[in-house]
């Protein structure tokens, strides 16, 4: 029978798990930071009464992963070409699918989070995606209420000027990526770099695992609109479906490219005012949970 600390505990794993995957990017490491904090939690406890469980367990969270993120700038410094976030890749579920999903957060925002400071990334997560008071936040950072303030703006004013837009809902997303999908099966390279923003970028993460990805993204319409269509005249026997990618709408590729190899991967897009603004292919098979799908 679990005990009263472990049921605690495990009531705020879904909000903690929640909080650490904003911040990291990462299901894996998100997970590994839900279970440090366990480890203190139950340490904690066994010397005293903690009055506010999840404000305690979030900030000890916070902290978590302010270390892995200090630490994993590092890391992606020497990482394997692109580096993406891992998806949680789930069924379509049709019109009446859900926009967002409870405890996801989207892949665009993950990407642009990425380009923030840890301690930006943290403040900006902490207040404005769960409203932990600036006082609070300024204990995970070690640091004063005015500084925690000033990492959470300077965050926020970066993901509003970044050229990376999704605003779009899944009824604007299908008719978007059909449009985009007829057009390059077609090899329509005019109607194709229509449906780009001129600022679009491409990213593909192989994680070092996939030969052939490139190691920069790709930037404007025009080199998009002809990369991707190089993409699809090597596809060869690949079935491609639509899936829910964080909660936004993206395409799933499976099967046998035309030079023989096996490719799995899942293109995330990205969507504002009618264009794509980003697309961000994920190939690293470590990075993708399949959630439902063979």
């Amino acid at each position: 029978m679990p005990s009263l600390i472990a049921t605690e505990f495990e009531a705020e794993r879904p909000h903690l798990l929640a909080v650490a995957y904003r911040m990291l990017g990462s299901r894996a490491e998100a997970e590994d930071a839900v279970q440090e904090a366990w480890l203190r939690y139950a340490k904690a406890r066994d010397g005293g009464e903690i009055r506010d469980v999840r404000g305690w367990l979030t900030t000890v969270t916070g902290r978590i992963c302010l270390d892995v993120l200090k630490s994993a700038r590092v890391s992606r410094a020497v990482y394997p070409g692109q580096w993406l976030p891992s998806y949680v890749v789930e069924p379509d579920a049709g019109p009446a699918a859900r926009a967002e999903m409870s405890d996801q957060v989207g892949l665009a925002l993950l990407v642009v989070l990425e380009k923030l400071t840890p301690e930006q990334r943290v403040a900006l997560v902490l207040h404005d995606a769960f409203g932990m008071p600036f006082e609070d936040v300024a204990t995970v950072l070690n640091t004063t209420e005015a500084a925690a303030r000033q990492h959470a703006s300077r965050g926020r004013r970066a993901v509003a000027q970044d050229s990376v837009r999704h605003t779009a809902g899944l009824a604007e997303q299908r008719r978007v990526l059909g449009a985009f999908l007829d057009a390059a099966d077609g090899g329509d390279l005019t109607a194709l770099a229509a449906l780009l923003a001129p600022d679009v970028v491409s990213i593909g993460d192989g994680g070092g695992l996939v030969p052939g990805v490139g190691t920069r993204p790709v930037l404007g319409a025009d080199k998009v609109a002809r990369f991707f269509l190089g993409i699809m005249s090597g596809l060869g026997d690949v079935e491609i479906e639509t899936v829910l990618v964080n909660g936004s709408l993206g395409l799933l590729a499976r099967g046998r490219l035309a030079n023989g190899r096996m490719v799995r991967s899942v293109l995330a897009v990205a969507i504002d005012d009618g264009r794509i603004t980003g697309l961000f292919n994920q190939l690293n098979p470590n990075k993708l949970e399949l959630r439902d799908l063979v």
